[in-house]
């Protein structure tokens, strides 16, 4: 059987395209980002445990997150992180638990290091009615100077997927989500068939962003990195 076809994304430091099975060795070796770890290495404070995480939607597998977190960062700076550029709507709660609803949950002021650094796999819940599950595990780790002032750094992100128009399979641009509920369509559209579009009852086609979310809840984006 052919392979299924590796998504891609886009190393925050080189801003190259990286598959999804070798974007650790590309961190690992990429000249830019190591400029950045010398860069932070030489200046003062305290050498520390950095996780390189990998989050990732539980279903929508073209989505997913390469972090670096610092060890003593509490779980709640993951949470605030995933939110604002994957998930946040509407306030809803949220929680890290073992694995989804009704297991072990692991308390919001717990360390990244003590929960991480056993080597399981947790998911990040959000939203309990319209549920996003975010997958996260540890992928390596390494000891010195994060490169950030922040607590969550951004190594790579997916590239969004590539979705055709609904009506012409040209590239879509737009997501109508009275098409999702009411037609039980998936609502993508490219800008001319935006245009003509008449649905308005759920306020219209709205853009396309890069996100597991879209089209839950009332989640609209921007899916912009928080830091």
């Amino acid at each position: 059987m052919p392979r299924a076809k590796q998504t891609k994304g886009i190393c925050s430091f080189c801003l190259g395209e990286v598959t999804k099975g070798t974007a650790f060795k590309h961190i690992a070796a990429c000249p830019k980002r190591q400029a950045a770890v010398d860069a932070s290495e030489a200046k003062p404070g305290d050498v520390e445990p950095l996780y390189y995480l990998r989050a990732g939607d539980s279903y929508l597998k073209d989505f997913w997150l390469d972090l670096e977190v610092r060890g003593n960062a509490k779980l709640k700076d993951l949470d605030k992180y995933l939110r604002a550029i994957w998930l946040e709507c509407c306030g809803h709660l949220s929680q890290f638990t073992a694995d989804g609803f009704g297991s072990r949950v692991a308390g919001m002021t717990r360390q990244i290091g003590d929960v991480f650094g056993d080597g399981l796999e947790w998911m990040h819940l959000y939203d309990y009615g319209d549920t996003s599950e975010t997958v996260i595990k540890a992928v390596g780790v390494r000891e010195g100077k994060p490169t950030t002032k922040h607590p969550v750094a951004l190594l790579v992100r997916n590239l969004p997927p590539e979705t055709p128009c609904m009506v012409c399979q040209d590239p879509a641009a737009w997501f109508c989500r009275e098409c999702q509920i009411e037609d039980n369509t998936e609502g993508m559209l490219c800008d001319t068939h935006k245009r003509k579009h008449p649905h308005k009852d759920y306020g219209g086609p709205i853009p396309l962003v890069n996100s597991p979310r879209l089209g839950m809840c009332g989640y609209t984006g921007p899916a912009k990195p928080p830091y």
